[in-house]
């Protein structure tokens, strides 16, 4: 029960009782609870600010849990970035310079990402900085991967194509060595053997005896097979493909058709003395995109160096040919 309170009053020298009215009261409610809710807007900030809850503390250990995972991943991403950088060097300066293809832009491959801000969905956040870059960087390294995988399927193809190119080059001598009895005339100028002038002589006589086997000196498809009475008399020409094209004349008899598909090695006719020719003997001609250039430089294959040599110093010397 509330206590009673008087006030002395000097007129009447009594002591009256003091009654409060309504707009009073009101007022000592209203400074109660004024007064208590500062106290507890203060408690509940001093709480809410700097005291955490549990759920909260929970939060900020997770938290913690999550931005040192953040921080491994990206020392896992500088690793594989490093990893990836020697693979690129490797690809540009190694396996690209051996299939003599042009290494790939710096631009191209370490190029960004156009457009809008793809990560604007992780900005505004306490730690948005370390999420928004390893999510760059893995999109980086992403990308980067994809052009160094299709980079080495073009590796693999030109390694491919470098395979049929070397199995197509024309690199043996069309007569077996154990059936070689001479290299005459090589390619250059030469005294014709008929119209007895000096004339340039386009390819390579080998001597030897009639039906001696000819052999296709690279890979390829037979493009004409003709039977002259002059000039190469019969003679056959294969096309290797990468510009490359033989011509073996003054045949005694021709063994393969035209649009026929030979390998290295393949007998295609034997070795006789048709057409304008003076003796039984095989003219080897070599064409790299329409010109003719001299096989003595593609002898490389199934000779060995003192062979290889011997064969060069023959070819070099001022014989007359035998067409």
């Amino acid at each position: 029960m509330a206590e009673k309170k008087y006030k002395y009053n000097r007129k009447t020298l009594s002591y009256e009782k003091i009654e409060l009215t309504i707009k009073d009261r009101l007022l000592k409610i209203g400074t109660h609870a004024l007064t208590g809710v500062v106290f507890a807007s203060a408690f509940v900030t001093l709480t809410y600010f700097f005291i955490d809850s549990p759920k909260e503390k929970q939060l900020k250990r997770e938290n913690s849990q999550l931005l040192l995972q953040y921080e491994l991943l990206n020392k896992k991403l500088g690793q594989i970035s490093r990893v990836l950088s020697d693979l690129e060097n490797r690809d540009d300066n190694i396996y690209r310079v051996i299939f003599e293809a042009e290494p790939i832009s710096k631009n191209i491959r370490k190029a960004g990402f156009g457009g809008v801000n793809r990560y604007t969905n992780l900005e505004g956040f306490q730690n948005s900085e370390v999420v928004v870059n390893t999510h760059r960087n893995l999109d980086q390294i992403t990308k980067q991967l994809y052009i160094q995988s299709k980079s080495f399927d073009e590796v693999f193809e030109m390694a491919r194509k470098k395979e049929d190119l070397l199995a197509s080059i024309p690199s043996i001598i069309p007569i077996s060595n154990d059936d070689l009895k001479r290299v005459s005339s090589g390619f250059g100028m030469r005294m014709h053997p008929v119209l007895k002038i000096p004339k340039f002589h386009e390819g390579q006589d080998f001597t030897a005896p009639v039906g001696t086997d000819i052999y296709a000196t690279g890979n390829g498809v037979v493009k004409r097979v003709a039977k002259e009475r002059f000039g190469f008399g019969y003679h056959v020409i294969i096309d290797h493909g990468y510009g490359y094209e033989t011509i073996y004349a003054h045949m005694s008899d021709i063994l393969v058709r035209e649009n026929q598909k030979v390998l290295r090695g393949d007998v295609i006719g034997l070795v006789g003395s048709t057409g304008t020719s003076t003796a039984p003997h095989l003219h080897y001609e070599v064409l790299k995109n329409g010109y003719k250039i001299d096989p003595v430089n593609y002898y490389y294959q199934d000779l060995t160096p003192a062979q290889f040599k011997e064969i060069v110093e023959q070819s070099n010397l001022p014989l007359q040919s035998f067409d």
